[in-house]
């Protein structure tokens, strides 16, 4: 062996020695690094802890996290520990997701998230069993998971102001105690079939949507008391509504409505209507009341209003298929 093979191979041998030195001392600084990160995220774990276990109070016998006008972007992994939460109350706090641990959270019975940036519901949602209430409007949300439908305890749902969401997973037609939905301010342009086919559905509002005619089969919901669809694009109304028969409140208010049907005579629950705004074919005056409450349905093209167009509608119907038609004698005496 010659002098510049030993001495090559000592060289070798030194730096193999410094690069394994190098590593061990890299890969301890970065275990250390990670134990300092981790010391970290315990502490800032704890503080937010601190700051949640401040902010939680008791009212009607419920455990509420109630959180207004601060900055919580995020939820910590630390909330896990009051998992006896029944109720999360935050509002314009900039939350920006639901946490993916959200499923956890079995005692909860409201999820109060309104007037954050929320842009997606997770699906974890659907683990919430005992969720009755779920108020997620004024967010960014665009779509809604299928699995929010295994919420069956869901009763009020709220998702106005979200602007983009245009469709609801046909799944949601098994939420069957879902009595209170609101959806207005949005981008539907057709009632969801979902909805359409909600057994227990009492309450809706799709006021401020982009709706342009209502289904036929908008007599499936039987147990609609109240119907929002003010500020929309709908330019006539099925015959078939005269089959909603516990259709108590209807507001139609700036839409294109050019008439409206007679049928809605049938409907002996209406208590309340508005038509204020519509390009109706029919000027109707009413005359003046002595009453109070008179003025009032006047004055909201109430149901006042509606009876007299109705009216007016028949007679002006009846004067013109009442028209006689001229009579023309041809060169051979025969009429036509």
């Amino acid at each position: 062996m010659t002098e510049n093979a030993v001495c090559t191979g000592a060289v070798n041998a030194v730096k193999e020695v410094w690069e394994e030195r190098i590593k061990k001392h890299n890969e301890d600084v970065k275990r250390e690094k990670e134990f300092q990160h981790k010391l970290v995220r315990i502490w800032e774990d704890r503080v937010s802890l601190t700051k949640l276990k401040e902010k939680v109070t008791r009212e009607d016998g419920r455990v509420i996290l109630k959180i207004e006008k601060e900055e919580w972007k995020t939820l910590p992994s630390s909330l896990l520990k009051l998992s006896q939460l029944q109720e999360w109350q935050l509002h314009r706090t900039g939350l920006l997701k639901i946490p993916e641990f959200i499923g956890r959270f079995q005692n909860l019975i409201v999820l109060d998230l309104s007037r954050n940036t929320i842009s997606e519901i997770p699906r974890g949602i659907g683990l919430l069993t005992r969720l009755q209430e779920l108020i997620l409007s004024y967010n960014k949300i665009k779509t809604v998971p299928k699995e929010l439908s295994n919420c069956a305890s869901l009763e009020k749902l709220e998702l106005a102001v979200n602007r983009d969401i245009s469709d609801l997973p046909p799944e949601l037609s098994k939420l069957l105690r879902l009595t209170h939905l609101d959806l207005s301010m949005n981008h539907f342009t057709t009632i969801p079939l979902a909805v359409l086919n909600m057994p227990a559905l009492e309450w809706l509002d799709m006021g401020s949507n982009s709706l342009q005619q209502l289904p036929d089969s908008l007599e499936r919901m039987q147990s609609l008391h109240t119907l929002w669809l003010q500020r929309n694009e709908i330019t006539c109304l099925p015959e078939t509504i005269r089959n909603m028969k516990n259709l108590g409140t209807l507001v139609l208010s700036n839409n294109k409505l050019q008439d409206i049907p007679g049928c809605m005579e049938e409907m002996t629950n209406l208590r309340f209507v508005n038509f204020r705004d519509n390009p109706l074919r029919l000027e109707v005056t009413l005359p003046p009341s002595d009453c109070a409450e008179g003025e009032e349905e006047q004055e909201l093209f109430g149901l006042q209003f509606m009876r007299a167009y109705i009216q007016e509608s028949r007679r002006t119907d009846d004067q013109v298929n009442g028209l006689t038609l001229p009579i023309s004698i041809h060169s051979d005496g025969s009429n036509s």
